[in-house]
């Protein structure tokens, strides 16, 4: 273990950083902190819904995998990259590295958004569950006013995962693989109450069927409306679940032989999430008995619970979900405030100085604190949900955000990577010849996707609709082309004067001040 923390320490050196970090890290620990992000536990109870009504149990058991495969070679492509440049600031300092500064720029701002606002959403789907699950034991609770609830719990649990970050480095890491157990055997537990809970089961022909319940195409299921606008909505679901794996590049510099551990742990932790989740989906969908409920509660995969099993049994299921997702909300801060840690200390962030100090502990606190506070402040919009709708807009909003600002960082480096050619100098996990098909097929998907999760969610969202709501609007294009073109600006106007890139702290020479 020695020699291997000192090779790790030469090759960051290498890479121009010092070891700051505590490497206390196995390899199996790394793979668990993106395996507790992708949380099957938590994507595939939260975001279900949105696939019901957006085609329905086709988008699930067919969607599912589908898609599945798409991000698993996205994943192959950053197990390369992690593989020959295992640093903290992950995809940022691939695309810097690879690229220009410029490159650099734009991926770590897209990175660091979509980290903040993928732990607002996982947290936030944590307050819905927690809600639920606490109104079922006390009949007051669940009479008052869910939505100012929810929020209330969503903060509770942020300060909660910020205060387990700051002060419990090394039980962090115990966590994440007892997250990793939990997300086995609590899945497990689930499928199997699903099997043996219900009185009857749907056919396999229903796992084919199709819904429209989005209000757009008139709820029709054939047509182009349906087949090309309607259903790659729905694929949100797998594309959000199957998201965060970057986590395994942001804690290499805490990861024991990170070149090999941390490539392995990243594609490892996409491909075991994703049969895990198909086999969970498949559950929910043949429990799904009750069809009427399951719409009348605007697709809520509690309604599967609830209208199928006992009240015991539904309140179990709603209990092992609330965990698992807690556990990956604490993951996410992990991950968010390392890449926040990681994007300061070259400089990047205003008041870099702050959020890339490490405390005794070498902890960074003030990155975890700002990071969960910025995450707290993108979700207030949530207080407000459309009428007729139990679910705010403003959650599949941020999980938009989250989807596009991650996958849009994920595509400049792979992008730099397959430009790069036979120059690129990989690392021990190659992908050999084999870069150019799957780097392609990579940046495709990603670009499609982009602009899928930017269209409106609801008719109602559809500005000169007479129906038109602001509580409907999907914001996230609003706020990612809001971050494009604040950093675009920055970059024109400031940055590109000074920003220059990965510092060298290896050479514990001071960084010169940025320009606010």
């Amino acid at each position: 273990m020695a020699q291997a923390l000192d090779d790790d320490a030469q090759r960051l050196a290498e890479l121009g950083y010092k070891q700051e970090l505590s490497r206390s890290w196995s390899g199996f620990s790394n793979f668990a902190i993106s395996f507790s992000i992708i949380s099957i536990l938590a994507g595939c109870f939260t975001t279900f819904g949105q696939a019901w009504n957006n085609g329905g149990p086709l988008a699930i058991s067919v969607g599912w995998p589908l898609i599945s495969i798409f991000i698993l070679i996205i994943g192959f492509c950053m197990s390369e990259l992690v593989s020959a440049y295992p640093t903290a600031g992950g995809i940022y300092w691939w695309a810097a590295k690879l690229g220009k500064p410029i490159h650099g720029w734009f991926t770590g701002w897209l990175n660091l958004v979509g980290l903040i606002a993928v732990t607002a959403s996982v947290d936030y789907g944590c307050a819905t569950f927690l809600n639920i699950t606490i109104g079922r034991f006390s009949d007051s609770w669940a009479a008052g006013n869910a939505l100012h609830q929810t929020f209330l719990l969503f903060a509770v649990v942020l300060v909660l995962h910020a205060l387990i970050n700051i002060f419990s480095h090394r039980l962090i890491s115990i966590l994440q693989n007892i997250s990793v157990w939990w997300h086995v055997f609590g899945a497990a537990a689930v499928v199997l109450i699903l099997i043996f809970g219900p009185s009857s089961h749907q056919s396999v022909g229903f796992l084919f069927e199709q819904f429209n319940n989005s209000g757009f195409g008139g709820g029709s299921t054939s047509g182009p409306t349906f087949w090309l606008y309607v259903l790659p909505l729905g694929f949100l679901l797998t594309q959000y679940t199957i998201t965060g794996f970057d986590a395994c590049a942001h804690v290499s510099e805490e990861t024991h032989n990170a070149a090999r551990t941390a490539a392995k742990g990243l594609w490892q932790s996409i491909f075991y999430s994703a049969i895990g989740g198909w086999i969970l989906l498949l559950s929910f969908l043949f429990a799904a008995t009750d069809v009427d409920a399951v719409n009348k509660e605007f697709g809520f995969v509690g309604a599967i619970f609830t209208s199928a099993l006992s009240s015991p049994l539904a309140t179990v299921i709603f209990g092992i979900s609330t965990i698992g997702q807690f556990f990956c909300g604490m993951s996410c801060v992990t991950s968010m405030s390392r890449m926040t840690y990681a994007f300061s200390r070259d400089g990047a962030v205003p008041g870099w100085r702050l959020w890339s100090r490490v405390d005794a502990n070498r902890t960074p606190v003030n990155a975890i604190i700002g990071g969960c506070a910025v995450a707290l402040l993108i979700t207030l919009p949530a207080l407000y949900a459309p009428p007729g709708s139990a679910t705010p807009v403003a959650f599949l909003a941020v999980v938009s955000i989250a989807v596009i600002g991650l996958y849009l960082a994920f595509l400049i480096p792979i992008w730099l990577r397959l430009r790069a050619g036979d120059s690129f100098r990989p690392g021990p996990w190659t992908l050999g010849p084999k870069y150019k098909v799957l780097g392609w097929i990579a940046v495709i998907e990603i670009a499609i996707i982009s602009i899928y999760f930017i269209l409106p969610i609801a008719p109602a969202g559809v500005p000169g609709n007479k129906d038109f709501a602001w509580t409907s609007v999907n914001y996230a294009p609003i706020a990612v082309g809001a971050v494009l073109i604040g950093i675009a600006l920055w970059w024109n106007l400031s940055a590109k004067k000074w920003f220059t890139g990965p510092r060298r702290t290896i050479d514990e020479v001071e960084s010169p001040e940025t320009v606010a």
